[in-house]
């Protein structure tokens, strides 16, 4: 399974994939993720069995683009999203919100 960068098509297994997700958003359930091919920056959201890519718009995140990743798992913690696909898995750290 290879999953694909939307912006230069570029396609990446799943562990380079995942690793370069930077930030979870709990509030939002978005996780952050850089392509490291071309560098273009995305937002998404980790669904059971697919990735959901869209915009956040008044305070709430709208998919637009689904992209199936058969297998793929989630779990919510407190400051983290665990991703798990098949044996492996993913830790994606929460982004802690600075208080102004």
């Amino acid at each position: 399974m290879l999953i694909p960068c939307l912006a230069c098509e570029s396609r990446f297994i799943p562990d380079e994939y995942f690793r370069a997700c930077s930030a979870y958003n709990r509030g939002l359930d978005l996780v952050l993720w850089t392509c490291p091919r071309c560098g273009n920056h995305d937002e998404l959201r980790v669904l059971p069995g697919e990735l959901g890519f869209g915009y956040t718009s008044r305070g709430r995140f709208a998919v637009h683009d689904r992209v199936r990743v058969p297998g793929l798992r989630r779990h919510r913690g407190d400051l983290r999203l665990d991703i798990s696909l098949d044996k492996a898995s993913w830790r994606v750290p929460g982004r802690v919100r600075q208080l102004v």
